[in-house]
């Protein structure tokens, strides 16, 4: 597999320096992605670059991910409008075992060939690297003309004309170039990948492996995911989709990508699976002709929850997302863990009623009017189950004083109650 073709037919090309594929052509390479250490969770913007070394691995070269434990506690400007906050060393470790678990599902870290990807942190080498020696070792190879005309310092300055930019920030990009320049000679990297955002500091990576060492070393960048709306990438309206199943629940992650458009999905299908060409044109060609049926979305979703999460939590969102619909609607609510549940229905009111209640069988008429305003009347819920418009946890009532039982019980603290066909309450028993 020749990874620059790859990469350009599944549209993650923004940038490539020159002689980049002849040395990729020419032997196996080692590259290496920057990851932020400050979530003990990967979200669905990291997946960009993470792609991109599975992709590097899968055409026989060797991956390295590196957890920026030392510009983490730091912060890159770009694409930022201020700096962030600092993080202690415990909280990086615990990060940084973290990702690396997440990592696993798309890199081979523990098989023997050759090319097995390694996970390395800069912390490790920049703790005990003084001040003085930096600026007298690193620093006097970089002039600052030449760093205050990267775009991300360009950007920051113009756009934070009161404040400026701190020295902490503005010396990132060359504490990234460092990191560069380390793993060139500790580790044969040869190639930097990334954001397109980061073109700027990957240069500096290079221009110091070439004044400091005289070695020739490359970069890729990725264009920034962006929506055929306009709107952010990965942004939902409660924040970042994670890929911790405890931060975002794998419902919730399947049903982000299930929603996405027809334009968004063709290009997201391409990034975010490792499908074949041929296959995706077949998927193409289905939704062209009944887009109703949503190949693309299906395909996409399935294929990058079984990947972030596992068969089982995609099997379990598919059956969740049918919850509304479906005649095994009682048996999948048994069956699905507290996180889906909830977010299943997520919005819906909620009740908190007494543990009590249940357990002396109190009758459900009593329980949804009187503990539970699901009804406004003991008269309107009797006439509404008479009419089949009631359901316990999506089974129909049939006798309005039938008394609650423990046996009603969704993981064990939860009662679904329906009146009419759309509106759906929660019971959360304490």
């Amino acid at each position: 597999m020749n990874f620059v073709e790859e990469l350009t037919w599944r549209g993650m090309i923004n940038n490539i320096m020159p002689g980049t594929e002849e040395q990729l052509k020419k032997e196996m390479t080692s590259a290496y992605v920057g990851i932020d250490p400050t979530a003990d969770s990967l979200h669905i913007g990291h997946l960009v670059s993470i792609m991109m070394l599975k992709h590097f691995q899968r055409a026989g070269h060797r991956p390295i991910a590196l957890v920026g434990g030392a510009t983490g506690m730091i912060g890159d400007p770009s694409m930022k409008s201020q700096e962030r906050k600092l993080i202690d060393e415990d909280t990086l470790r615990h990060n940084q075992e973290c990702i690396r678990k997440q990592l696993a599902h798309f890199l081979d870290f523990d098989s023997d060939a050759p090319n097995h990807a390694v996970l390395v942190n800069n912390y490790d080498w920049m703790k005990d690297f003084s001040f003085l020696n930096f600026i007298r070792d690193v620093g006097k190879h970089i002039t600052v003309n030449y760093m205050m005309a990267k775009d991300s310092v360009k950007k920051r300055l113009a756009a934070n004309a009161d404040h400026g930019m701190s020295f902490t920030e503005f010396s990132y990009q060359l504490l990234q170039g460092y990191d560069f320049l380390y793993l060139f000679e500790h580790e044969n990297c040869k190639l930097q990948m990334g954001g397109s955002d980061q073109w700027g500091n990957i240069t500096t990576g290079t221009e110091l492996i070439r004044r400091m060492n005289g070695g020739e070393a490359f970069a890729i960048t990725c264009p920034l995911i962006t929506k055929a709306d306009g709107g952010k990438f990965g942004k939902t309206e409660t924040g970042n989709v994670w890929l911790d199943p405890k931060r975002t629940s794998p419902y919730k992650f399947y049903q982000f990508w299930l929603n996405v458009s027809d334009a968004d999905a063709a290009k997201y299908i391409k990034i975010f699976t490792d499908l074949p060409q041929d296959e995706i044109k077949a998927l193409e060609e289905e939704q062209e002709r009944d887009p109703g049926l949503r190949p693309l979305q299906k395909r996409l979703a399935k294929e990058i929850t079984i990947m972030v999460h596992s068969e089982q939590d995609y099997d379990m969102a598919v059956e969740a997302s049918q919850i509304l619909f479906s005649n095994k609607a009682k048996d999948i609510l048994h069956k699905i863990d507290e996180d889906t549940l909830l977010s299943v229905f997520e919005g819906v009111p909620t009740f908190e009623v007494s543990r009590e209640a249940i357990e002396s069988g109190k009758p459900l008429i009593a329980l949804l009017t009187d503990d539970a305003a699901v009804f406004p009347s003991k008269g309107e819920m009797r006439k509404l189950t008479q009419g089949g418009g009631v359901s316990i946890n999506k089974e129909k009532l049939t006798d309005p004083n039938q008394p609650a039982s423990t046996d009603m019980l969704l993981n064990g603290k939860y009662i679904l109650a329906q009146r009419g066909k759309k509106n759906y309450y929660l019971l959360i028993v304490k």
